[in-house]
């Protein structure tokens, strides 16, 4: 493209800004500093850099005699930013002038400077931050485990770890002539190598240590074990900057040696629980490999504490992936690490990995797994391993063998809930007249007094049928009768509605003044006053 004096004298008029750089540069300029400008330009949205005029308005041409060799130094550009830079020479009356128009960058695609993506902040480069970075990457749905790692190559790959995934391989698909081919040909049939190119997946999942300090430093697993939330160093370390076939059996197996089992009583049978679950926790550790962002730096970390499993992933929740729907909707980050833990049976497909967990820890008496913490820098997830109620376990235990019911994860959910004693989501309501009808869940009580507690069953398996009965509350008739009572008692003053409140406290306000209409109506008691001044007296048909 060519300039011609007239445009370059409105870009001399125009406000340097993300777009625009002016530099003097009269005799010389460095190439890898004009580098990361074009860099940092394109990661802006493209714009120019204009050679031989001054910074400061009102501008001036200076003319410069840097980069002679005008087109050895687009090719240079184009070489190392794979961008199509231009570069016009403009004889101005002044001296001489260089403008390199520089475009936008790919989308999703930040460009990167020796090693580094930059951008600019006032007059100064600067490299983006993970945010900035974040942002580009899920502009659209770019796989980075299915693009190729450079310089690395099969001799990068761990022959152990291969040949731990074809026999799961093998054991998953039934295909017994798997075994019969070579690595190679494994691999690329499996896509983990494409063209004899090896992927980021291939290298997380069967990278050797020195290829993965040397192409992806950032692909390790670190646990501790920590006996207390306390800071300060933990009791037991190990960083696991393998390939993950190498260690995945290595990190459950560390884990499960501090596992305590917690008991319960069924009859004569003492069942154990353990505090973490083998599948939840393998499944927790699957989703932060395949979903984490390796573009960004950072570890996944594994805690252990006696009670609960901490596990942080970088990156946050893939897009439109949040707290409320990240039972119901699925997008995997890597897809091709996805794939291959679905070749060998790792995970499922139809990605109901959190689904499982949620039920897991539900079925077991425990809390469901929580994300406090999570951000748009990292996912924070906390399996809690404590057995809140025994009892609840029994329960779901029987009424599932016993009536052949199949809970599905909102069930799971709601009886969590409902069971805890918290209001159960609009979401999820559909389900409950599912749950009174199999006998699991009853209702009580009518209109906006209306709630659901656990079937009676569960207080009698337990011997706690008093619970229930405070719980479900006194039929109708007995609630009249207390409350008659202590209108009685307080004939001289009167009784008022704070007193019935605290005469049956499991009803609500609107439930005790139905009763009391009710009482009225059938001639056992007078009503004085209005609003906060009303009364209750006992009537002669009451007295």
């Amino acid at each position: 493209m060519t300039i011609s004096l007239e445009e370059l004298q409105r870009l001399m008029d125009a406000m340097e800004g993300e777009n625009l750089e002016f530099k003097e540069a009269r005799h010389s300029y460095q190439f890898d500093k004009l580098l990361k400008y074009c860099a940092a330009i394109a990661n802006e949205g493209g714009g120019r850099v204009a050679l031989g005029i001054t910074d400061k308005r009102p501008r001036q041409v200076t003319g410069t005699q840097a980069f002679s060799q005008q087109e050895r130094t687009r090719l240079g550009l184009v070489e190392k930013l794979r961008l199509r830079v231009d570069v016009d020479e403009i004889h101005h009356p002044e001296g001489r002038v260089l403008v390199l128009t520089v475009p936008p960058r790919p989308v999703g695609v930040p460009i990167q400077a020796d090693g580094i993506y930059w951008t600019r902040r006032g007059d100064s480069l600067v490299p983006m931050t993970e945010e900035q970075l974040r942002e580009i990457f899920n502009e659209v749905g770019h796989d980075f485990s299915a693009d190729f790692c450079q310089g690395a190559t099969l001799v990068d790959l761990d022959p152990v770890a291969i040949e731990d995934f074809r026999k799961r391989w093998i054991e998953k698909s039934a295909n017994k002539a798997l075994g019969r081919l070579d690595r190679k040909q494994l691999l690329q049939d499996a896509e983990a190598v494409v063209d004899g190119n090896v992927t980021y997946a291939a290298l997380v999942l069967f990278g050797t240590r020195q290829a993965l300090g040397r192409h992806l430093a950032q692909a390790e697993v670190v646990f501790e074990y920590r006996s207390t939330e306390a800071s300060g160093p933990a009791q037991q370390r190990k960083e696991y900057r393998e390939s993950f076939f190498y260690f995945y059996d290595d990190l459950w197996n560390t884990i499960n040696l501090r596992n305590d089992l917690q008991h319960y009583q069924d009859g004569l049978f003492i069942w154990d629980i353990p505090t973490f679950e083998e599948r939840s926790v393998r499944e927790a550790i699957l989703n932060a490999v395949s979903h984490r962002d390796y573009r960004l730096g950072g570890s996944v970390f594994v805690r252990q504490y006696p009670r609960h499993l901490k596990i942080e992933s970088p990156g946050g929740f893939p897009p439109g992936i949040t707290l409320e729907n990240i039972l119901d909707r699925q997008y995997p980050r890597n897809r091709r690490i996805a794939d291959l833990f679905a070749k060998c049976g790792l995970v499922e497909r139809s990605g109901q990995g959190m689904n499982l967990i949620f039920e897991e820890a539900i079925r077991r008496g425990k809390l469901p797994p929580d994300f406090t913490g999570t951000d748009r820098y990292q996912v924070n997830l906390a399996l809690q391993g404590q057995v809140q109620d025994p009892a609840f376990v029994l329960f779901l235990e029987r009424i599932s063998r016993e009536r052949s019911i199949s809970f599905s994860t909102q069930d799971f959910l709601i009886l969590d809930r409902v069971h805890r004693g918290l209001p159960v989501q609009e979401e999820l309501k559909p389900r409950l007249s599912y749950l009174v009808e199999t006998g699991v869940l009853e209702l009580t009580g009518r209109g906006r007094g209306a709630r659901y507690v656990l079937a009676r069953r569960f207080y009698a398996i337990t011997g706690r049928k008093g619970v229930y009965t405070r719980k479900v509350g006194l039929d109708k008739e007995t609630n009249k009768a207390l409350l008659l009572k202590h209108i009685r008692d307080s004939k001289a003053e009167g009784a008022r509605m704070e007193e019935f409140q605290q005469v049956l406290p499991s009803l609500s306000r609107f439930q005790i003044a139905r009763l009391l209409n009710e009482m009225r109506k059938g001639g056992l008691i007078l009503k004085k006053g209005k609003t906060r001044t009303t009364r209750w007296f006992p009537s002669n048909g009451g007295s």
